[in-house]
């Protein structure tokens, strides 16, 4: 999804009809599909983000109300509403601190285990009240039955069109991809806790090594916690960031470690999800680094 480019008139003029007028506002790190700024008003700090849809915001405010808790800190969604030509904004509290991408390379390793911690407050988040596995909606209720449904459906040629990317990138690795994940598939565990789906880089919030939120839930998933860890390391050779916290995984935490064939399904899943959005969105460079990427991992041991 193309990122939106509205102007800050525009953007400011349908926010202030809601709720007044701002003390102050400045650009901030944007993410891959919104743009973002960091707001003022009645005495409070907040971010205001601009996305092509409101989905993920409201996926967002359900988060909020039903996961966030001392050990898993997620900012309050204060307002959803829409611009013009269907364009969508949020407003969320303002939490402290710069994303793991934004910090000072000296000061990241400082933060690793706090990042750990919250993948662990995740897995004891409850989740009752919600249903089903995999990306789930606005009500809580994922899209699939099993987690095991979830994996395979990379390889649903109904819901992905394989075809035409082969044809369009005339290469037949991404064949050898999938058999990994059709063999390793039936070996995945029924577990069925919060997963972020997007974990890491510009998505947690640090001050002083500590993580102050955990932002934009809208790839957020009931599953296999160990999915995060896939990501961190699928995406440790793009982002230093996660080549930071890849490194303080395998010293520190060699219980996951031993998972290596599982992280490798899940890292080669990611990757197809890289593939196919690169093909189809004609990214020549995510489309390269990530075939390259899931090479490495068909070749090397899981994490590398």
């Amino acid at each position: 999804m193309v990122k939106p480019q509205l102007t800050i008139e525009t953007i400011m003029a349908a926010v202030t009809q809601e709720i007044g007028s701002l003390s102050g506002w400045e650009r901030v790190s944007e993410g891959e599909e919104s743009q973002a700024f960091a707001i003022r008003f009645g005495g409070g700090e907040y971010i205001l983000r601009i996305n092509r849809s409101a989905d993920g915001f409201h996926k967002d405010a359900f988060c909020y109300r039903h996961f966030a808790s001392a050990d898993l800190t997620i900012p309050e969604i204060v307002s959803i509403g829409t611009l013009a030509d269907d364009y969508a904004y949020c407003i969320s509290r303002r939490a402290p601190g710069v994303t793991l991408q934004d910090m000072n390379v000296s000061d990241r390793a400082a933060a690793t285990e706090s990042v750990m911690h919250v993948i662990e407050a995740m897995a004891r988040t409850d989740i009752t009240d919600t249903e089903g596995y995999g990306p789930f909606n606005a009500q809580g209720i994922g899209y699939f039955g099993n987690w095991h449904d979830f994996i395979m459906s990379i390889t649903d040629e109904s819901r992905y069109d394989w075809d035409a990317i082969r044809l369009f990138l005339c290469d037949f690795r991404i064949d050898s991809y999938l058999q990994v994940i059709t063999a390793n598939a039936p070996h995945c565990p029924e577990v069925r806790q919060l997963v972020h789906g997007d974990f890491g880089s510009n998505n947690l919030l640090t001050n002083n090594g500590l993580i102050t939120g955990v932002i934009d839930w809208s790839e957020a998933m009931f599953g296999d916690p160990l999915y995060d860890i896939a990501n961190i390391f699928f995406w440790r050779t793009w982002l230093d960031c996660m080549e930071v916290q890849a490194q303080h995984i395998e010293k520190n935490h060699q219980d996951m470690m031993q998972q290596a064939e599982l992280l490798r399904c899940y890292q080669l899943r990611i990757g197809l999800e890289v593939i196919y959005s690169g093909a189809m969105d004609r990214d020549e460079e995510v489309l390269a680094w990530a075939m390259k990427r899931c090479d490495e991992i068909m070749s090397n041991a899981p994490g590398v």
